[in-house]
């Protein structure tokens, strides 16, 4: 049995091959899914993507013609997936639901103090040789209140974690977690609600068509001034015209955000030497207040070791025609979509 994988990338190859214990024919390619890399998959019927690749239903529909029949998303975000079509044709599709909330929650209060701190700032100030603190002024996070959008799997343990530094915690989900009421004391209320009174909002929901852009001028107006903004979960949940919109009135004081809206050809790569043709994330990324990171937040020792593991997993399970325990159906898509016309939802989501 051979099995393709797209958009390899130099770290997660040797994860991957100490989890193929059954020792499948592997072909790597670090071409991302696309309609000039759709010949890499003729006559190959096991093949894995991962965030940036392109499963839309025109190349689905090629894939299946080339004789693709399985397809195991390396994340358990599968936004770039058309669901939909897969199910109707009888394409099989599997993600990675849960590998490790903790790396993306982790990297999101990471993301959180090294703005509120200047860390970025003092790291070019100390290697300049100035040691002066009147660019270092930062606030303390105990007693603040916290906006946590999503509380998931990530969002209960970011919740858990600003808890121990002492503040006040609001969530807006329409799954509320009493468990995080009772032992971290997270009150849940509505939308407007938490804009209006966080000092911090941090987001952990999926991107679909009822999500995208939920933060734009209308939310962001209610905020407080000078309020911080994180984003782990998906970058088009974001306005990015609008987030910059409000930073450069100085509205929003702070931007944190480990994904992109138009990340694609750009995160997971090297542009040092051809530039950035970007001019929103070019913008973004001169602002002293503003943090952007590569979509790392996953990007720990023990996430990767857990989606190489499950990813064979979902292909054994295929092969053997077993229950496909993470298999993603259009089920599962309406059951979320008829969530989020009625709110925005909860999400253990990267």
């Amino acid at each position: 049995m051979k099995i393709l994988f797209y958009s390899i990338k130099k770290f997660e190859k040797s994860y991957l091959l100490n989890e193929n214990s059954n020792h499948y024919i592997i072909e790597f390619t670090e071409k991302t899914l696309s309609v000039e890399s759709i010949e890499l998959a003729f006559g190959i019927e096991i093949i894995s993507i991962s965030t940036n690749d392109d499963a839309s239903k025109e190349n689905l529909h090629s894939l299946f013609l080339k004789g693709v029949r399985f397809i195991t998303v390396r994340a358990t975000g599968y936004d770039n997936v058309d669901v939909s079509y897969a199910n109707k044709i009888g394409l099989k599709v599997t993600n990675v639901q849960v590998y490790s909330p903790n790396a993306i929650a982790e990297h999101t209060i990471g993301l959180m103090l090294a703005l509120n701190r200047k860390l970025m700032t003092a790291y070019t100030q100390t290697h300049n040789y100035n040691f002066t603190l009147d660019e270092l002024i930062g606030f303390n996070l105990i007693g603040k209140t916290i906006g946590i959008i999503g509380t998931g799997e990530i969002g209960s343990i970011v919740a858990k974690i600003l808890h121990g530094f002492g503040c006040k915690i609001i969530a807006y989900d329409i799954v509320q977690n009493l468990k995080l009421h009772e032992n971290y004391q997270v009150n849940y209320t509505s939308m407007e609600t938490l804009c209006s009174e966080a000092d911090i909002i941090t987001i952990h929901i999926p991107l679909n068509p009822e999500t995208k852009y939920l933060i734009k001028e209308e939310l962001i107006g209610l905020m407080k001034k000078k309020v911080m903004i994180i984003n782990t979960a998906r970058g088009a949940i974001v306005n990015t015209n609008d987030i910059i919109k409000y930073l450069k009135n100085g509205h929003i004081g702070y931007y944190g955000a480990d994904v992109y809206e138009n990340e694609r050809g750009v995160f997971f790569n090297d542009l040092s030497i051809t530039g950035l043709k970007d001019k929103n994330l070019a913008t973004l990324l001169e602002m002293k207040n503003v943090l952007i990171t590569p979509h790392q937040a996953f990007a720990t020792d023990e996430a990767i070791k857990n989606i190489a593991r499950i990813t064979f997993n979902n292909i054994e399970s295929y092969i053997k025609k077993e229950t496909l325990a993470n298999e993603v159906k259009i089920i599962v898509e309406k059951q979320k979509n008829k969530q989020f016309k009625r709110n925005y939802g909860t999400s253990n989501y990267y």
